[in-house]
């Protein structure tokens, strides 16, 4: 068996006053503890994390996989959700990741995810890991003033910070955008019937974040931060289902960061042992 995976941060969002600080680490701390693991390991970050880049690097990371393989692709950074095109979400707003370029690229959607994911080979298990937003609402979003910048910071771009005004729902002109109810841009790849797993750091629907956070003065997701650390307290045969149970009520939601991870997949997938 194979194990690839791609690991994503990005802190930097050109033109939109919404950069976060812990994405970066995020990424490389999932890295290092996959290539500690055995994973061949590529990363995205910042700059290198384009819309055509992030595209690029899941499709070589799933083309070249085989049956039997693993792939792990993880996501630290905002996430967003712009006006539906094709009539296919009931909300009427698509989910998507925010990439470094989103002003000038756009958001890298649901719908594209779903259709790289589509391609793969049978016998192939994805374990996705999100460390970001899908839902929210501007005012819940917002970013703060430089006098507590150190205070957590929701993983959401407003679609008002990046999509031009005559994108915006009409709703959104002028007044808080209405919150998605949909899924993580991830949900839709997942095979609850073929061993995929999705971990995410929040629930789904309106004002529910996953935190940009600060620990013991390091910036890291807080999800991220403490799913690493609950790993390290887990025998080598322990299941996803055993470490989302060591991550959540154990350490979040918390007071400082009222967030609930979630796992979506098959009860089988949750009884197969971590990245096993």
């Amino acid at each position: 068996m194979t194990r690839r995976a791609l690991c994503i941060g990005i802190n930097n969002y050109p033109g939109t006053q919404m950069d976060l600080a812990g994405c970066v680490n995020d990424a490389n701390d999932w890295a290092d503890e996959l290539g500690a693991r055995g994973f061949e390991v590529k990363r995205l970050l910042d700059a290198q994390a384009t819309k055509a880049a992030m595209l690029a690097g899941m499709r070589e990371v799933i083309g070249a996989a085989a049956a039997g393989d693993m792939v792990v692709i993880t996501f630290s950074g905002h996430g967003t959700y712009v006006p539906d095109a094709s009539g296919d979400e009931r909300d009427g707003l698509d989910e998507g990741l925010c990439p470094y370029d989103l002003k000038t690229g756009g958001a890298l959607l649901d719908d594209e995810i779903h259709a790289i994911f589509a391609a793969r080979k049978g016998g192939v298990h994805l374990v996705l890991i999100s460390d970001s937003c899908h839902s929210g609402t501007v005012t819940r979003a917002a970013p703060g003033g430089d006098d507590d910048a150190d205070l957590p910071r929701p993983r959401f771009m407003p679609m008002a910070a990046w999509l031009p005004p005559e994108r915006l729902p009409r709703a959104a002109a002028g007044k808080p955008a209405a919150a998605s109810t949909g899924e993580s841009p991830f949900a839709r790849a997942v095979s609850r019937g073929g061993g995929d797993l999705l971990l995410s750091g929040c629930k789904e629907g309106p004002n529910n974040f996953s935190f940009d956070a600060r620990i013991r003065g390091r910036p890291n997701g807080a999800f991220t931060h403490f799913a690493l650390k609950a790993l390290k307290t887990l025998p080598p045969t322990a299941s996803y289902a055993d470490w989302h149970a060591a991550v959540t009520p154990a350490a979040l939601p918390s007071a400082s960061y009222p967030q609930s991870p979630q796992i979506v997949g098959s009860a089988a997938a949750r009884k197969r042992p971590v990245f096993g």
